[in-house]
């Protein structure tokens, strides 16, 4: 029995930081207290501030310490685990009231409007040890689908609860299921879990599989009974180690207690799961892809109907879910449908995990009922935009998605909503850009990803975005006409239409959102050569303010190109031919004479 636990992160996040050496100190630190027997050191999953990281919170009081380092430990143990006083300099700074006492971090901005049910044991357990996975209902719901629910009542639970996929289509969980259930111990069938998570920005799914990996496999085994399946696989990011040796002890620790095997609670269902790591290319996070790689071959997606209910894995029938999906899953059996129908909206019960990303005070993890507002997860939850810039957009979906403009910030998230304004929900990752980012440029960006993860199988992926690509170069390069506006159009148009798979289909998505709502940047661009955000090299052009140069002469002797003439002690100017336009003068005069635009 221990007084107090030391939770550190063991995110990926936070590792990279350098947690393990933290978690190494405490250790330490606690044994040269004479305090082992008292106080015990454990590795959690992500808690969601990733910016904040490394993170330590310490139990039974829920002190929150942000950023710390392996030469605060000492002061730590000594102060708050020995002498009871928490190390006020190291605290998060919201979680600390005016009379210095300490408040939860439940009434901080960041959690205050979180609902966690996916996250829900993320920074709570260690996921590596499966008994306190159990000790939080952890494998009841396997438990109470299995010995009083039949597979019929146990697909209507999940079609009820109304729970939609969190990979980003959206698609009816509880159909699919319903959709692969039919021939149940007569035909093979399979259940497979998409972890492979390549969206820029996103990282939720991992968070899961690093914190909560028990949620996952709880969930498959109750997908399998549910269709009539007795193996899954996990396609989980070569590129997560954390994730999948997380996910390997769990796996081991399931089948030693009986929770993966042969006759699990004592029934006649039997199920295992194995994983198959990513080949790291974008395209195998589409379903058919990703069930070709798992056959041993090159992922590249498939025609569809047949759908893989029917014809998936092995040509046989399979149901694909990714992590965050399942994740719902033991809650919505062990609390009812109703339960989750209470959160979110009519059409898009329950919640959502995004990883907050970009230009943003608190970056990480956020999950939040269906509905809220993206005022709400910008402003309130992650705290608004540095340095007092304005808020511009918001890209979700990654490169399936589109941007969403200041105009409307005050819009509902779910599936229905995002659609009807050119966005998509995708997977959950949410980048914030402020007004110093240009619209041409990040539509430009997303593009070069999708045209490098693009698999070439069909001509229009292949070639097309290659083409609408070079049109968007040639207007950032300042040689784009007005023509070329038409032919983004109309080639996006023809990309969408007759893709063979949803990621080629959704590749335009970026440039087309950008164009209906900031055609201003794309005409400033073409008409006046300009860029409004002056982040376009071709077209910037430096500028010295005379009346605030003091002739000091460091932006001449940081000149690479030597573009820069003036005096000691007098007015400097910049020859435009010359300017290479590095920034390098801007960046060390002290007077902020240089100006870009």
């Amino acid at each position: 029995m221990y007084r107090s636990h030391v939770m550190i992160c063991g995110g990926t996040g936070c590792t990279s930081s350098g947690s393990d050496k933290v978690a190494a100190a405490f250790e330490a630190e606690i044994v040269t207290a004479g305090l082992e027997n008292e106080v015990k050191v454990i590795r959690t999953g992500c808690f969601g501030l990733c910016a904040l990281g490394p993170i330590v919170v310490i139990y039974p009081e829920g002190t929150f310490y942000s950023m710390v380092k392996p030469e605060d430990v000492a002061e730590i143990v000594n102060e708050h685990l020995l002498k009871g006083r928490p190390v006020l300099r190291l605290l998060y700074n919201e979680t600390v009231a005016e009379d210095n006492s300490i408040k939860s971090l439940d009434e901080t901005s960041f959690y205050k409007k979180q609902k966690r049910i996916a996250l829900r044991n993320c920074g709570v357990i260690n996921p590596e040890n499966i008994e306190e996975y159990i000790a939080f209902d952890g494998y009841a719901a396997l438990g109470k689908a299995l010995t009083e629910m039949t597979p019929d009542e146990v697909i209507q639970v999940v079609l009820d609860s109304g729970l939609r996929g969190r990979g980003g289509g959206g698609f009816p969980t509880g159909r699919k299921w319903q959709l692969a259930c039919a021939d149940r111990g007569k035909v093979e069938k399979y259940v497979c879990c998409n972890a492979d998570e390549g969206d820029p920005g996103a990282f939720m799914d991992r968070s899961v599989l690093e914190g909560d990996p028990h949620s996952v496999i709880e969930a498959m085994a109750i997908a399998g009974y549910a269709i009539g399946a007795d193996q899954g696989y996990v396609y989980v990011r070569a590129e997560y180690p954390i994730a999948v040796n997380r996910l390997s002890t769990a796996i081991q620790q399931a089948r030693e207690y009986g929770l993966l095997g042969k006759n699990i609670f004592g029934t006649d269902f039997s199920f295992d799961i194995d994983i198959k790591l990513g080949a790291g290319a974008f395209v195998c996070g589409e379903e058919t892809a990703l069930m070709t790689s798992i056959e041993g071959m090159r992922g590249e997606p498939r025609p569809r109907p047949p759908f893989p209910a029917k014809k998936g894995l092995f040509g046989r029938p399979t149901i694909l879910n990714n992590v965050e999906t399942y994740a719902n899953i033991p809650q919505i059996i062990l609390k009812g449908a109703d339960w989750f129908r209470s959160m979110g909206t009519e059409k898009s019960p329950g919640t959502k995990v995004f990883a907050l990303g970009g230009k943003i005070k608190h970056t990480g993890l956020v999950e939040v009922p269906m509905g809220t507002t993206l005022r709400e997860i910008v402003e309130e939850i992650g705290g608004g935009i540095p340095g007092g810039k304005k808020f511009k957009a918001a890209q979700t979906g990654g490169p399936s998605g589109g941007c969403i403009p200041a105009s409307l910030i005050d819009t509902p998230i779910d599936y229905d909503n995002l659609m009807e304004i050119g966005s998509m929900m995708g997977s959950g990752g949410l980048i914030v850009m402020d007004e110093d980012t240009c619209m041409v440029d990040i539509a430009k960006f997303f593009l070069e990803f999708t045209v490098d993860e693009s698999c070439g199988k069909c001509t229009p992926c292949r070639v097309g975005t290659k083409r609408l690509l070079e049109l968007l170069e040639k207007i950032t390069s300042g040689n784009g006409t007005m023509r070329d506006l038409e032919r983004i159009e109309e080639l996006a148009q023809f990309i969408k239409e007759n893709s063979l798979c949803g990621l080629g289909q959704t590749a335009p998505n970026p440039v087309l959102s950008t164009l209906q709502y900031f055609r201003d940047e794309y005409l400033a661009h073409i008409q006046d050569k300009r860029c409004p955000a002056g982040v376009c090299k071709a077209l910037l052009t430096y500028k010295i303010d005379e009346t605030k140069c003091r002739g000091c002469t460091l932006c001449a002797r940081a000149c690479p190109a030597g573009a820069i003439n003036g005096s000691v002690r007098n007015p400097h100017n910049i020859d435009t031919l010359k300017c290479v336009k590095c920034g390098a003068c801007m960046e060390t005069c002290r007077f902020g004479a240089i100006s870009k635009g």
